[in-house]
């Protein structure tokens, strides 16, 4: 039984020590797909803040549509993860 209870615990910690999500902007569906994987690494405090950087990215100016909006997220945040796009809104 106790090495059952050992085994269940080790999975558990390896679990737990995941590399964050990086962000692919390569395309828009990578990019939306791998932002939404790099959210669920947040806490539930950050993830409203690190949907306002993806609706506001470095660089945003007033007039832009959200197809450009959403072009110059996928060029600013490419490569990041989800606490590096939260670094960079503020």
């Amino acid at each position: 039984m106790r090495v059952v209870a050992a085994a269940v615990a080790l999975l558990a910690a390896a679990c737990g020590n995941s590399e964050p999500t990086v962000i692919d902007g390569s395309s828009p569906d990578q990019f939306e797909a791998t932002a939404a994987q790099a959210r669920r690494d947040l806490p539930d405090a950050d993830r409203l803040q690190f949907d306002r950087a993806l609706k506001n990215p470095p660089g945003r100016r007033y007039g832009l549509t959200d197809a450009e909006v959403e072009r110059l997220a996928r060029q600013s945040y490419n490569g990041k993860t989800a606490r590096e796009v939260l670094d960079a809104g503020r």
